[in-house]
C-alpha cells in the first residue's frame, strides 16, 4: 500500500473560475484544454413524462431495519435493491413485478451503515462503508461477506469504478483510500486538507470526482491521480454528486439549495434547478438519462427533466430525505426518509419505500 502526498498528486495549480453560477460569464466557461464551440439539438419529451407519472404514482413502503435508513441502491440489473442502516446492518430485498421481498439481512458491521454501492456489471456483489472503519464486501447470492478490508477512520462515502477494478472509500478525516478488488487490498491512499463529501468517477474510470466543504469539484485523473481541474461550483458546501448514466453529464447538490447539472467533456455548468428550499442532500439520474431526483429537508423529492429542467413530478414525504436511487431499467424510485415511529417518536422507523408504480397496481 503506498501514501501520495499532495505535492506528489497535486503537480499543478488548481484552476478556479472567477465567477459564480449567477455571473452571465459562467456559461461561458471551459475546461483549460479544450474548448468546444458547436451546440446540440435537445428534444424535450416533458409532455410524455409528466403523463407517464400522474398514472404511475403509487409509493409502497417496506420494512427493512430497526432504526434509520441512510443508503439505497439497485443492483447493476435492478433484481435487487439494497440498504445500508444506522442498526448496523445491510438488508437485500429482491424486486419481484409489482413488489419487494425482503430477501436478506447481512449482518457484520459495528458501526453504523453509512453509503453502500453495487459492482457495476456483477449483480451479486454489493459494498459497504461503515462508521467501524471497515469496507465489507457482500455476495447476495451465497450470502456471504467476501471479505472485511480495514481503514484508518470512520468511513462514511463509498463507490465502486464503473471497471469494477477499484472501490474507493472516504472518511471523516477526508482520507480517500482506494482499494484494488482483484485482491482486495488498499493500493494508495490520499488525504485532502479540505471537507470531501462525495465521490465518483467518471463513466469509462479515467477521471475522479469529488466534492468539497469549500463549494468546489475537484477532479482528478485516474489511476495516476493528478489534479486535472478545480471548478468552484457553488457559493455553499458541495455535498453530493452523480454521474448520468449515458455518459454525458453529472450533477451536484449544494449547502445553498441548488441542483448544477454539468456537461463531463467540458467540465462545464449547463443548467441550474432551484426547486429545493434546503441543502441538497441526494441525487440520482434515471436509467435513461432523462430525469433527475433530487431531495432535501424539503417535504417532497424534486424529478425534473434534464434536458430542460422543467419539473415532472413531485414525490410527497413527510420527513427529510437523504437517499434516493432510480432503478436502471424503469422509472421506480427507491428512497428513505428520516420517518419517526408513529407509536414511538423517538425511534426510526428503518423503513424504505419505492415510487413509480402504477396506480392501478395493489
Amino acid at each position: 500500500m503506498g501514501h501520495l502526498s499532495d505535492d506528489a498528486l497535486f503537480p499543478v495549480e488548481p484552476v478556479f473560475p472567477k465567477f459564480s453560477l449567477a455571473s452571465p460569464d459562467y456559461q461561458n466557461f471551459r475546461t483549460p484544454v479544450k474548448s468546444f464551440k458547436f451546440h446540440i439539438m435537445h428534444y424535450s419529451k416533458l409532455p410524455e413524462l409528466q403523463a407517464y407519472f400522474k398514472t404511475h404514482d403509487k409509493i409502497k413502503e417496506y420494512q427493512g431495519h430497526s432504526s434509520k435508513v441512510h443508503s439505497v441502491g439497485w443492483s447493476c440489473d435492478g433484481s435487487r435493491l439494497a440498504s445500508g442502516s444506522f442498526d448496523k446492518a445491510v438488508t437485500v430485498f429482491a424486486l419481484e413485478r409489482d413488489k419487494l421481498t425482503k430477501e436478506h439481512t447481512f449482518r457484520g458491521h459495528g458501526g453504523s451503515v453509512d453509503q453502500l454501492c453495487w459492482h457495476s456489471s456483477n449483480s451479486d456483489l454489493l459494498a459497504t462503508a461503515s462508521g467501524d472503519k471497515t469496507v465489507r464486501v457482500w455476495d447476495v447470492r451465497t450470502q456471504k461477506c467476501v471479505t472485511t478490508v480495514n481503514t484508518r477512520g470512520e468511513n462514511i462515502n463509498i463507490t465502486w469504478s464503473p471497471n469494477g477494478g477499484t472501490i474507493a472509500v472516504g472518511n471523516k478525516e477526508d482520507l480517500i483510500s482506494f482499494i484494488d478488488t482483484r485482491m482486495y487490498k488498499i493500493r494508495v491512499e490520499k488525504q485532502f486538507s479540505f471537507e470531501v463529501n462525495e465521490i465518483k468517477w467518471n463513466l469509462n474510470t479515467t477521471l475522479f470526482f469529488l466534492t468539497s466543504g469549500q463549494g468546489s469539484i475537484h477532479v482528478l485523473s485516474f489511476p495516476d491521480l493528478k489534479l486535472q481541474y478545480v471548478a468552484k461550483a457553488h457559493p455553499g458546501t458541495c455535498i453530493c454528486i452523480e454521474m448520468d448514466p449515458t455518459g454525458k453529464y453529472f450533477a451536484t447538490g449544494s449547502a445553498d439549495a441548488l441542483v448544477s447539472l454539468w456537461d463531463v467533456r467540458d467540465i462545464a455548468c449547463v443548467r441550474v434547478f432551484t426547486r429545493l428550499d434546503w441543502p441538497v442532500r441526494t441525487l440520482s439520474f434515471s436509467y435513461d438519462g432523462a430525469l433527475i431526483a433530487s431531495a432535501s429537508e424539503d417535504l417532497f423529492i424534486d424529478i425534473s427533466e434534464v434536458e430542460t429542467g422543467q419539473l415532472v413530478a413531485d414525490v410527497p414525504v413527510e420527513a427529510p430525505t437523504f437517499t434516493v436511487s432510480w432503478h436502471p431499467k424503469q422509472y421506480l424510485l427507491a428512497y428513505a426518509c428520516d420517518d419517526k415511529d408513529s407509536y414511538d417518536r423517538n425511534r426510526d422507523t428503518g423503513s424504505l419505500k419505492l415510487y413509480g408504480f402504477s396506480s392501478d397496481s395493489s
